[in-house]
């Protein structure tokens, strides 16, 4: 298998610094033209945490609320990366959408969301999102799909449609950034990179070299 001829030349956008003060206007905007361009999974995010042993992991999990303070999202707070996140609270975020040929990377402190916001999430669900998120222990092995499967038809005939409340062990992370990087494709590899650096209640702007 022949990968190293394997290139995309990008030439769809350009991104300036001079009009750029703060970073979350422009984290709209773009997730805005990700969801109108039809975007394939817009709200995707890589997650990465650091375990005690100070070993990295990565997975994909789903931005459901971003304000000008930081990012939340969702899981099982005994699932590993809720581990890892007690152990460690620093985490990065990583967008990509390759149809806009863009990327944004963001690094931040990890915290609960309150449980206001978490009790909201979680009745906005889907019915059976809920029932799977209150039988599934996360990342915990489990003998086979039957036995899942098991768990949780048992779990929807016993609630009979009533409403569910949301477990103690599952809520939101909320991500307050410290930095936020852009990044747009360019002609020849020269793509366009801009980083925003929180100092104090200020964001300081550069450019990065590609």
């Amino acid at each position: 298998m022949n990968l190293k001829d394997i290139r995309t030349n990008y030439s769809r956008a350009v991104l300036c610094e001079k009009s750029l003060r703060e970073p979350f206007p422009l984290f709209e905007q773009w997730m805005a033209e990700a969801i109108e361009g039809k975007v394939n999974e817009p709200t995707a995010m890589m997650l990465s945490t650091v375990s005690e042993e100070q070993k990295p992991s990565s997975r994909i999990v789903l931005l459901k609320l971003f304000t000008r303070e930081g990012f939340h999202f969702f899981t099982n707070y005994n699932s590993r990366k809720g581990r890892e996140i007690e152990a460690n609270s620093h985490v990065a975020l990583l967008f990509f959408w390759p149809e806009l040929e863009r990327e944004v990377r963001i690094e931040g402190v990890a915290s609960y969301s309150s449980p206001e916001i978490s009790d909201q999430y979680f009745s906005e669900r889907p019915y059976e999102s809920q029932i799977s998120a209150i039988i599934s222990r996360q990342s915990q092995p489990v003998k086979n799909r039957d036995a899942l499967e098991e768990l949780w038809k048992n779990k929807e005939l016993s609630s009979k449609g009533a409403k569910l409340d949301r477990p103690t062990d599952w809520g939101g992370y909320f991500v307050q950034p410290e930095r936020i990087e852009f990044w747009q494709g360019r002609p020849n590899r020269l793509h366009d990179r801009i980083l925003f650096v929180k100092s104090g209640e200020e964001w300081v702007v550069s450019r990065l070299a590609p």
